[in-house]
């Protein structure tokens, strides 16, 4: 090996990937994940509070306001970060209450990233985008990759705002940014985070706890949504994939598990027989009526071979399965 390349090789060894939001609902595994694949030391969590999940303190992590523009450069600089995951966001139903801050936490931190990325400071930008992008004018079945998009929350439309800016910074800058359209996200390791989908977590929880349960959404209001291990997995695979494969820019369509409030308290009720399911819609009914129904994520399959693994009866037995053993229930 020459003299300059073991001094490329050297550098890019010791860069570092950085996940904003570490504490998050998809923070939180998609950081206990890229530290299984790279190794503790590799992988920095940030927050803006500490984790209650001890885990997340057996590499380096790092209290973070992501609206800090110069204590986001301080950290890249000095853990010589190669790869940021950007996952801080006020979600739909909490940003509905807060749309001041909802807008400018969403915004600012996107855009202190992509300054970092255009000079070079960092080499590559996962940011995620939403389903919420979409509104009550998009096609709600199979809802394609390009389409109308009016969204009505305050959350989507700083998702939509978000995306046009990592196009824009791609296509001005070469800014290498990728980005997802997540579904609704369904996980057992932790907690939701105040979004509209926040029904299909609970649920589980209630099953096992209570027996029961009241959706905060109507029973026929079928939404996209994903089980969290086909997330994280789509996740890496996209930032992971080669520049070459990565076609869009602004954010791809993501696809998994379609269903509505009914379907999933009877999948449970197969495990759970006596599960008792109410239904009490709330402000959040609205916003779920807004969204599509199904998503069509050809393009992903098509550029990055993105293929989803669970559907809703496999989902329900996993979470069950390890919520049990989360709450020590027998």
């Amino acid at each position: 090996m020459s003299y300059l390349n073991l001094i490329y090789h050297t550098q890019n060894m010791n860069r570092t990937t950085l996940v904003l939001g570490a504490c998050g609902q998809i923070g939180t595994e998609l950081t206990l994940s890229l530290r299984a694949k790279y190794g503790n030391n590799k992988v920095i969590a940030t927050d803006i509070k500490e984790p209650d999940l001890i885990e997340l303190k057996e590499g380096p992590f790092e209290i973070l306001d992501a609206s800090d523009a110069r204590g986001m450069r301080a950290i890249c600089e000095k853990y010589n970060v190669d790869t940021v995951y950007h996952l801080v966001a006020m979600l739909s139903a909490t940003g509905e209450k807060f749309p001041m801050k909802a807008w400018d936490l969403n915004m600012q931190s996107l855009l202190h990233a992509l300054e970092l990325a255009k000079e070079k400071v960092i080499k590559k930008i996962f940011w995620p985008s939403s389903i919420a992008v979409f509104g009550p004018t998009t096609p709600k079945q199979n809802t394609p990759q390009q389409g109308v998009m009016e969204p009505s929350t305050v959350y989507g439309i700083s998702k939509l705002a978000g995306e046009r800016w990592c196009e824009y910074y791609h296509n001005k800058y070469n800014v290498d940014v990728r980005s997802i359209r997540y579904p609704g996200l369904i996980s057992w390791k932790s907690q939701p985070g105040g979004g509209t989908t926040d029904y299909a977590v609970e649920i589980y929880y209630k099953a096992l706890e209570e027996g029961k349960y009241t959706s905060f959404l109507s029973e026929h209001r079928t939404l996209p949504m994903m089980y969290m291990a086909d997330a994280i997995r789509a996740t890496m695979e996209l930032t992971e994939a080669p520049l070459e494969n990565v076609k869009i820019r602004s954010s791809y369509n993501l696809a998994g598990i379609s269903f509505d409030p009914a379907s999933i308290g009877a999948s449970i009720k197969k495990i759970v027989p006596g599960f008792e399911l109410n239904f009490k819609p709330d402000y959040r009914e609205e916003i779920a009526a807004s969204w599509p129904e199904s998503i069509d994520d050809s393009q992903a399959r098509m550029d990055w071979n993105w293929t989803s693994k669970f559907d809703l009866d496999s989902m329900t037995v996993d979470m069950l399965t390890n919520l049990r053993a989360k709450l020590q229930l027998s």
